[in-house]
């Protein structure tokens, strides 16, 4: 079976080379909840380079997700790659790639050539249609990405450090950031680092300044995921998590004499409350009730030290990130897909979301500006009630969205009070602060941003 494609771009072919050759392109080109590479910090299309990855979601076990390795083949420093599979789901696999200029711009040229194993040439079709749809999620991929990079293009690259770069944001922002010619520094919780890593201990309140020592920003990601039962325990590992490490990095950025100019800091819209109806919630507003208005609230109010200090801080209060990787979207798409899905809290009900990748361009734009200080809500243009959210997604994957899922449903998998924070909200969160600051969204609205992150 061979399959082609062509991609246009206004851009110069120097500038897409580049970019392929940086670390990160390979992460940045492949959705997440479709595979995951081994090692994300490694980039580069010489000839002879293995790259290996595991397929499926990443919340599955390793051991359930089958490894894929492919052979950098052949490289022509002018605008010619191919890769081969040596092991994978694929009897046979080759991919040629040929960047060329295009008039003013770039033209990138796919040939795919690939055989699959006996038995399963009936599913010849069904491939096709999913390669077809992967190239499709990687021409916009590259073309918004490349978008982002050119809005900054007279930016002296950065140093930027990055906590919690192995979820699911951190992986996709260290990947940007390398595809923009800039350097990042993971911070690991080892004794024992890799090249350019940065060994930190928050529960014991260990960073050396030194290891920051030519860092220009500070990116804060890390923190115990909410999502899971608000046990006594869970509830006290959640906070120190947030907490005390910023608080450490807060307090190490103020020590230093010519440190990292600015902190961003991961937040959430759940410092408004669970439910506010008929409000337009923007940072102005001093908060609502609960766990997790409360946790970010002193989430938050951590970084005063580094404030105080003349650090730049940007606390970014992220919305309901939509991915096929991980967060609140995967748990719904089964439902859907069976024919069973709906909305998950009442119809008029309002959801805040925001596609992975424009949170993930979110952080990079808070750590490129120089302005950009105080809380901004990481959220899309247009939020859109329960009713409406089932409704869209029902519509892009062509399943009925007529069945409320009951509330004793997402009370059995996280609990009443987690399920009352998470699922039942209602918040109209307002994204004008950043797009103030000249962010520009990829995925003005839900459809958009669904169909890009489920490549519909």
């Amino acid at each position: 079976m061979r399959i082609r494609s062509t991609t246009h771009l206004p851009h110069a072919p120097e500038t897409v080379l580049d970019w392929h050759d940086r670390a990160g392109a390979l992460v940045r080109l492949t959705p997440p909840g479709l595979a995951s590479a081994d090692d994300p910090a490694e980039g580069g299309m010489e000839a002879g380079r293995l790259v290996t990855a595991h397929l499926g979601p990443p919340m599955l076990p390793t051991a359930l997700r089958p490894q894929w390795t492919l052979r950098h083949l052949e490289h022509d420093p002018q605008g010619r790659f191919v890769d081969q599979q040596v092991r994978g789901p694929f009897r046979s696999w080759r991919h040629e790639h040929r960047i060329e200029a295009d008039g003013t711009g770039t033209a990138i040229h796919d040939t795919i050539d690939l055989e699959l194993p006996r038995g399963l040439t009936p599913l010849g079709a069904t491939v096709e249609s999913q390669v077809r749809r992967l190239l499709g999620f990687r021409e916009r991929q590259l073309r918004d990405d490349l978008a982002f990079h050119a809005r900054w293009a007279d930016l002296p690259r950065r140093t930027i450090a990055i906590t919690g770069s192995s979820g699911l944001i951190g992986t996709q922002l260290a990947a940007l950031l390398e595809t923009g010619g800039h350097t990042v520094r993971r911070m690991v919780r080892e004794d024992q680092v890799g090249p350019g890593e940065i060994s930190w201990d928050p529960k014991a309140g260990h960073l050396d300044p030194a290891d920051l020592d030519g860092v220009d920003v500070v990116v804060n990601l890390a923190g115990r995921s909410i999502a899971t039962r608000w046990t006594p325990t869970a509830r006290r590992e959640i906070r120190d998590s947030r907490v005390n490490g910023t608080a450490l990095i807060s307090r190490t950025l103020a020590g230093m004499r010519d440190g990292p100019a600015a902190l961003v800091q991961a937040s959430a819209i759940g410092v408004y409350g669970p439910r506010r109806p008929g409000e337009l919630l923007t940072e102005a507003d001093p908060g609502g009730e609960g766990f997790l208005a409360d946790l970010v609230r002193d989430w938050e109010g951590a970084t005063r030290a580094a404030a105080e200090a003349g650090v730049r801080v940007a606390q970014v209060r992220t919305g309901m990130a939509l991915s096929d990787g991980g967060g609140p979207l995967p748990p719904q798409l089964p439902l859907f897909l069976a024919g069973a899905g709906g909305r998950l809290t009442d119809a008029d009900a309002m959801t805040s979301w925001i596609s992975l990748d424009d949170i993930v361009r979110t952080f990079a734009h808070a750590a490129l500006s120089a302005e950009l200080a105080g809380p901004v809500n990481g959220v899309g243009p247009e939020p859109v009630s329960a009713r409406d959210f089932a409704r869209t997604l029902g519509r892009v994957l062509r399943r009925p969205s007529l069945l409320p899922v009951p509330p004793l449903g997402p009370r059995l998998v996280l609990g009443g009070a987690a399920a009352d924070e998470l699922i039942r909200t209602d918040q109209d969160v307002s994204d004008a602060r950043l797009r103030a600051s000249g962010f520009e969204p990829a995925h003005r609205t839900l459809e958009a941003a669904l169909r890009h992150v489920l490549r519909r």
